[in-house]
């Protein structure tokens, strides 16, 4: 039994050695660990709380929209800048918010609205819709050059084919057939054989004289 007892002291000397040793770092590491881990769920509970109170304001700037009310839309679209921009709700508001500014004629608000979108947007999608939709706005405001440049550069692949279209949208403005037509193929290629916006681009480049029909026999477009 004292041999039993001897062991036991020994252990709890070498327990407290240890704990002597490395107690400290184990204590400060074990806090680490949890204040990492009530930190992400803080962190958590923050994006669901915002993208929830995002989600709210964005049906509210959706309701406005119907009313057609451009006053009250800007409002609300300023106030969903300024507390939710980072979020795709935002994005998604300026898209809507463009819309009706130029159903509205407010073509400097739609401008406004759909380059924040393509300037601060994270995703490539969206920031693709918005440089499509404010190259159409700069078109009809004869902004040429400005159209182009927010047309130039690599899009995703899904809206290549789009922008193709829209800079042979912006040459044929200007006059200029030779570069429409180029870019209206390059649109054509790029889509399906069952899309219906191909066929769109088809009459484009037959009012422009160019048969596509014609081209396929020889081989030059596919």
């Amino acid at each position: 039994m004292a041999h039993l007892d001897l062991e036991e002291q020994e252990q709890l000397d070498q327990l407290k050695h240890f704990w002597r040793q490395y107690g400290n770092p184990i204590t400060w590491a074990l806090i680490a660990v949890l204040a990492a881990v009530a930190g992400w769920n803080l962190y958590q509970y923050w994006q669901r709380s915002q993208a929830t109170q995002a989600a709210a304001m964005y049906d509210e700037v959706e309701r406005i929209a119907v009313t057609g009310d451009v006053a009250k839309l800007e409002r609300a679209l300023g106030d969903m800048k300024d507390k939710f921009a980072s979020t795709t709700y935002a994005q998604q508001a300026g898209l809507l918010a463009a819309k009706v500014y130029v159903d509205a004629g407010k073509l400097d608000a739609a401008k406004g609205a759909l380059l924040g979108v393509a300037e601060k947007s994270s995703d490539e999608g969206y920031q693709a819709v918005a440089r499509l939709r404010l190259a159409s706005v700069l078109i009809e405001t004869k902004a040429y050059d400005e159209a182009l440049k927010q047309l130039a550069g690599n899009f995703p692949a899904d809206f290549a084919s789009l922008a193709a279209d829209r800079r042979g949208d912006v040459y044929l403005a200007q006059g200029k057939k030779t570069e429409a037509v180029t870019e209206y193929l390059k649109a054509y290629k790029g889509l399906g054989e069952g899309s219906e916006y191909r066929r769109l681009i088809d009459v484009k480049l037959a009012a422009l004289g160019t048969s596509v029909q014609a081209d396929q026999a020889a081989g030059g477009v596919k």
